[in-house]
């Protein structure tokens, strides 16, 4: 027998939740119950989606559409609000999917210490999409047995905030493995400093914000002789987030506490 999964999704009309929102809506195993979006509240979210068959009723507050029983909870608004969001969820008993970025690791810790006293599953990604997080993974990998890489941040050119959130995350979990190895130490430079990127949990990052790129990421490693690039590139459409996003939502039942990244429940 099929477990109907009921879901709140925060932020069902943005540009990647909305992509989200259509994705639930056509799944067998879940129900979109109900969706936040301040602009849209108190409307279907088939109108403002352009899909009558979505009926999902839209609320103002992350407060007002959990009043409807929930399993889980998206979370895809905005950093100011996350927070709250997600503890309201917890306080709920519902399990959390969290696709916002710009949390910080002060108010993941309280989230934990929550989510653990509610029984419940708190599953942050800074990436959705399947092949930025293999990104993330095979680069942790790689860093068991590469002592030098560099990383590249690729995106459009008005993104204003730089590196981006999985280029933070990437060279955050890579920090975690080990400390790569400069040849020559950025004190000794010669010339332009800034032209070695900047230092970020110990790796070199260049942010590259050009006309023709959406979103990418890639570290480079570096052997006498050779070298290895692991990249992931992103279109302009956020079809790529949905995949992810679905398994996470599946997955989170199981969870217990904070786990980030999706890669936490691929069986990899």
């Amino acid at each position: 027998m099929t477990v109907t999964l009921k879901v709140c999704l925060a932020g069902a009309t943005g540009w990647a939740g909305s992509e989200l929102a259509r994705g639930i809506a056509a799944s067998a195993d879940l129900q979109l119950v109900a969706a936040v979006s301040r602009r849209h509240a108190g409307q279907r979210l088939g109108e403002a989606l352009g899909d009558a068959a979505i009926t999902t009723p839209v609320f103002a507050s992350a407060a007002e559409a959990l009043a409807a029983p929930c399993d889980i909870f998206v979370e895809y608004t905005h950093p100011d609000s996350a927070r709250s969001n997600i503890l309201a969820a917890l306080e709920r008993g519902a399990h959390v999917v969290v696709g916002t970025s710009g949390v910080t690791d002060a108010d993941y810790a309280h989230i934990d210490a929550v989510a653990r006293e509610r029984d419940c599953g708190v599953l942050a990604c800074g990436n959705f999409a399947l092949t930025a997080v293999l990104l993330i993974k095979f680069s942790e990998m790689a860093a068991k047995i590469l002592p030098q890489w560099e990383i590249i941040d690729y995106a459009y050119a008005g993104k204003p905030d730089a590196p981006s959130g999985t280029v933070r995350e990437l060279a955050m979990r890579m920090g975690k493995v080990r400390q790569p190895r400069l040849e020559v130490p950025l004190e000794e430079t010669r010339g332009l400093r800034e032209a070695r990127g900047g230092t970020l949990a110990g790796s070199q990052v260049h942010a590259v914000r050009l006309p023709g790129f959406v979103l990418g990421a890639e570290t480079i490693f570096g052997l006498p002789d050779q070298t290895l690039s692991i990249r992931h590139n992103a279109g302009a459409s956020a079809k790529p987030y949905v995949d992810g996003a679905l398994l996470a939502i599946r997955k989170v039942p199981g969870l217990i506490g904070l786990h980030r990244g999706l890669d936490a429940v691929l069986e990899l």
